[in-house]
């Protein structure tokens, strides 16, 4: 069946993804190919002291991507969409969406960003021993309570931003395990939020006198692959204005950005992980057991499937770097020799491969923001050097490189070091990875893994929405399917990608830079008080 007939009979996939800068839509065939796409720019605001969206600029937002998938339908195929095989919704994770009985919002969404609920977030973690995020919407919840909100007694149903457009769409109040772990603790024997860890919770706000149980009021968590509702006929309306689409749809469980991201990189079995490395950077790693002790740098969430995954997560990445190419790019105007940026990012990527493995004893801290897995609330870019070591242009880059992973690599060595665990091979994807080999190189000896860029690493979150929404069709017609052989056999099949081996000299060199490094968060910790 040739792209067109499959879009009119309505046998297309789709996912969409709100990310925190855009809104992408993405229509894929039963083999994961990109059919078609569309997109819409948005960004948060800071509006009371809140990081946050208004529901009129998510339902608009939404239509307006849906609007520009469409005009790409129209333009490539020339056929109209009113139906498709199963579709799916994924979203930043985390926050807090709260809403009373009627499906009144009670106060503006307060997305992952917003650092609000350090008290909250630390009583929990002790009274769970485990480790629980400042940006988890049950740190939300609490410490709305702790500030006596009022609106705290009216609550009926908390969710997340993904949570609720699937809700908007099907009126069922579900969410993809992977999503719901970020709200709450799963316990990974039953696939369902902790039930232990729900009980200290009641028990903890015993005295407010809610009439409302914390079961009551979170989201009923799915696996990958279950039909998660369909689309009502207001559902339909809510995603496109056209009014072509019809009720019907079969939908999967919506899903968070992380969910995704493991999805698009093939990283959902065991031992396997993935690096997601551009303004901020992240690594996730899917367990073989539970962790030993609870870590405050590192989060513990789930595949879509219920797996459990470490996930370390940086603030900053890739700024720092960006400024010093801005930097180079005016010094290259200046000499009246302008250069393409990205030839000017690709030249000094590659220099970086020169340069010595500990970066010469060159070191810098790309903090542009604070760094709580290094233990700072606030940041400030530095670049620090003795006058013995090998200040070269090529030391220089790789310096700026290591430094873009060196947080990470903090948080992992927890994980990999101190823990045991192993991981076959990681799947990079990022800006980071775009220059061949440069960032793969030098994740690889960050980890001392092996990394993986796949062909299709570009595609991205909403891509592996839209996996999972194939995932969700395929399972209807053979229950016994799992994600991890559905994207073994069905999707990644033949896609080898490039993978890099870690070099025992790059990881002895990146051994090095990071003891230098942690021996000279002293120096950052000054630089704040200048």
């Amino acid at each position: 069946m040739d792209a067109q007939q499959l879009i009119t009979e309505g046998k297309a996939y789709l996912g969409i993804e709100f990310g925190s800068t855009r809104i992408k839509a993405v229509m894929i065939d039963e083999k994961g190919t990109p059919l078609a796409s569309g997109s819409h720019e948005w960004e948060n605001r800071y509006e009371n002291g809140i990081w946050t969206y208004s529901m009129d600029m998510v339902s608009d937002g939404l239509k307006d991507c849906y609007a520009d998938l469409l005009k790409d339908v129209k333009e490539k195929y020339d056929t109209v969409v009113t139906g498709y095989a199963a579709m799916g919704f994924s979203a930043m994770m985390h926050g807090y969406l709260a809403f009373d009985k009627d499906g009144k919002l009670l106060v503006p969404f307060r997305t992952w960003r917003n650092t609000i609920t350090e008290e909250a977030a630390a009583k929990l973690t002790e009274e769970f021993n485990y480790n629980i995020p400042q940006r988890w919407s049950i740190s939300h919840l609490y410490q709305a309570i702790l500030n006596k909100e009022d609106h705290c007694k009216d609550i009926d149903f908390i969710t997340t931003l993904a949570g609720y457009v699937h809700w908007k769409l099907t009126g069922k109040k579900n969410l993809g395990v992977g999503d719901a772990s970020g709200m709450f603790p799963i316990d990974i024997k039953t696939g369902d939020y902790d039930q232990t860890m729900i009980d200290k919770f009641d028990k903890l706000i015993a005295s407010e006198g809610f009439g409302w149980k914390l079961r009551d009021i979170l989201p009923e968590v799915l696996p990958a692959g279950e039909d998660a509702g369909t689309l009502t006929e207001e559902g339909a309306a809510f995603l496109d204005k056209s009014g072509a689409l019809k009720a019907g749809v079969m939908l999967v469980p919506a899903e968070g950005d992380a969910g995704t991201g493991m999805t698009a990189t093939n990283s959902v079995g065991v031992r396997t992980g993935n690096v997601s490395a551009g303004t901020s950077v992240f690594a996730m790693v899917v367990l073989e057991k539970e962790l030993s002790k609870v870590y405050r740098e590192i989060d513990l969430v789930t595949t879509p499937d219920g797996a459990l995954v470490g996930m370390v997560h940086c603030n900053n990445c890739t700024s720092d770097i960006n400024a010093w190419v801005n930097l180079f790019d005016e010094f290259a105007n200046l000499m009246g020799s302008p250069v393409d940026k990205n030839t000017l990012y690709t030249k000094l990527f590659n220099v970086a491969m020169e340069g010595d493995p500990d970066c010469g004893g060159l070191i810098s801290y790309n903090y542009f923001s604070g760094e709580p897995v290094t233990g700072f609330d606030s940041g400030a870019p530095m670049f620090v050097r003795k006058a013995e070591d090998k200040f070269s242009l090529a030391n220089f880059m790789r310096m700026h490189i290591c430094s873009s992973l060196a947080a990470l690599k903090y948080g992992l060595d927890l994980m990999f070091k101190e823990e045991g665990v192993k991981c076959d091979e990681m799947f990079g994807h990022g800006g980071l990875f775009k220059t061949p080999k440069v960032g793969q190189s030098i994740a690889a000896a960050a980890m001392n893994a092996p990394v993986s860029v796949m062909d299709t690493a570009g595609e991205g979150g909403p891509w592996g929405m839209a996996l999972l929404a194939a995932f969700g069709d395929a399972k209807k017609k053979d229950a016994s399917l799992t994600l991890p052989v559905f994207l073994n056999e069905k999707i990644f099949a033949g896609n080898k990608g490039s993978k890099i081996e870690p070099d025992a000299e790059a990881v002895k060199g990146f051994d090095q830079f990071m003891g230098k490094y942690v021996r000279g968060l002293a120096a950052e910790k000054a630089a704040l008080e200048m």
